[in-house]
């Protein structure tokens, strides 16, 4: 049996049946990580020490039959941008290399005292800043399904993981599009939930009022039950929702007959890959044939959501990574002069630390803050965001869901957009918008392009209303049926 390609529903129940331990299944995921780690490159730290550790507690429960959860002994990855204590967390920057923080995240903690089993930190852009994993500080990762083309991002080494088989599970971090574009390019399942559905507290912040942690996983029912186990309300992060969290896992079956699907005209305008459109369309034909009715409608402000979301993004970038000053922690260069006045230090610092892609946010961010500027951009774009907003909140009154491509393109070839940020920038065009408006979203798995004799998955996006994760995951998985893909990258 292959038991680093078990999915987390597999692999529970199996371990409930006393059929395979965590250890063993902890053991395969190393195996499966030294095989193909070398080509894929999508973590930054391996766990393997304290991984079998907690596998061998769980086994221990188990045998006493107190097992904590159906996530108890399933070995899973975390972006590193969640704080884990006592493991040195970089968010994938030089300026916070040997940081260890001493405390973990709400969503580690939860995933902890829910028995999960964590096999590694995995690789991102820098500070979340990217679409493609390449601007990470330790190297780019691969996607598994085309070694020479990028994973996604920012969230690009949790879905390459998941792919790859080098875990079961992963959690990932989303401001605007970075769980779901990853899942969509990787062939996996990535679920962005409502704002405030699940605790920040502990993740490394990007920017504030869009940042969203969710699960990324090889099913929609994986993904309904990570996503049981970390929402919920949390009294250190005062931006959460005090709403009860349902059991999405044993609700997914649901008779989809007299779903209405709202197909955005905006999204399917020039610029989308044909081959990628033709999926959509495939996937809103199938459930339509399982009783479901699509409903063209318009969110008229998609136009203005990615320069929104540009403007706002940067601003809050630029306020939150004005902590790494090469004070306070991470990385200085104080060790190496110690003469230095506090502002070459500041200069120095920031200046060796920060990557290409985090000082070109934080300058568009600064700039836009700036006296003369804030009214014409920021204060504009915050009124805009509103709009944005409201035209989902109108559209959700006439349809239950929307579905819309991920991603306008296949994985692109690694350095293919490096040198244009612009082009890069597009990449989230149809994820980003999500953000703004606060709502949830999933990325489905809809179907495979063929590109120079390889398979690239494309993923279907489906968007929900505010705590609508019950519907899509609903959704997500009679599709995910429907479709019945079994394809796995070869590595």
């Amino acid at each position: 049996m292959n038991l680093a390609g078990l999915k987390i529903s597999e692999a529970s129940k199996l371990l409930d049946e006393r059929k395979i331990s965590s250890t063993d299944l902890v053991k395969a995921v190393f195996e499966r990580i030294n095989k193909v780690e070398p080509k894929v490159k999508a973590y930054l730290k391996i766990l393997e020490e304290s991984a079998l550790a907690s596998a061998k507690k769980s086994d221990e429960r188990r045998e006493r039959d107190k097992s904590l959860s159906k996530i108890d002994g399933i070995p899973l990855s975390i972006k590193d941008l969640l704080c884990i204590q006592n493991v040195e967390t970089t968010a994938a920057s030089n300026i916070l290399k040997g940081f260890v923080p001493s405390y973990n995240s709400t969503v580690v903690k939860r995933l902890q005292d829910a028995g999960a089993v964590i096999v590694g930190k995995t690789n991102l852009d820098a500070f979340a800043h990217g679409s493609s994993t390449e601007n990470s500080d330790f190297g780019a990762t691969h996607n598994p399904w085309d070694l020479s083309r990028v994973p996604g991002g920012s969230s690009g080494g949790s879905a390459a993981s998941v792919a790859a088989d080098e875990c079961l599970g992963s959690i990932g971090t989303d401001t605007g599009g970075s769980i779901r574009q990853p899942a969509s390019l990787c062939g996996v399942v990535g679920l962005k939930p409502t704002y405030g559905r699940v605790s920040r507290y502990g993740v490394i912040a990007m920017a504030s009022s869009l940042d969203v942690v969710g699960p990324i996983a090889k099913t929609t029912e994986d993904a309904a039950l990570l996503l049981e186990v970390i929402a919920g309300r949390d009294p250190l992060d005062a931006t959460t929702l005090d709403a009860p969290v349902p059991k999405y896992s044993q609700n997914l079956d649901k008779n989809l007959k007299g779903l209405k699907i709202g197909v955005p005209r905006e999204y399917f305008a020039a610029g989308v890959d044909k081959d990628v459109e033709e999926i959509v369309q495939q996937a809103i034909k199938k459930l339509k044939n399982l009783g479901a009715e699509a409903v063209e409608i318009s969110l008229p402000h998609t136009d203005y959501a990615l320069a929104t979301y540009y403007i706002i993004q940067p601003a809050e970038v630029s306020s939150n990574l004005s902590r790494y000053d090469g004070i306070k922690y991470g990385f200085s260069t104080l060790a190496d002069n110690k003469n230095q006045t506090l502002e070459e230090v500041y200069f120095s610092s920031r200046g060796q630390g920060f990557g290409d892609e985090a000082k070109r946010r934080i300058m568009l961010g600064t700039h836009v803050l700036s006296a003369g500027y804030y009214d014409a951009y920021y204060r504009r774009a915050l009124k805009l965001r509103t709009l944005v907003k409201e035209d989902f909140e109108k559209a959700f009154k006439k349809v239950d869901i929307i579905i819309t491509p991920v991603s306008p393109t296949p994985a692109f070839k690694i350095g293919e957009k490096s040198d244009d940020p612009l082009k890069m920038y597009l990449s989230d065009i149809y994820t980003v918008p999500v953000n703004p408006a606060g709502v949830s979203a999933i990325s489905t798995p809809g179907g495979f392009v063929k590109r120079k004799n390889k398979d690239l998955p494309v993923g279907v996006q489906i968007i929900g209303p505010v705590l609508g994760e019950q519907i899509i995951l609903q959704v997500s998985h009679q599709l995910e049926k429907a479709i019945n893909l079994n394809q796995k990258p070869k590595l």
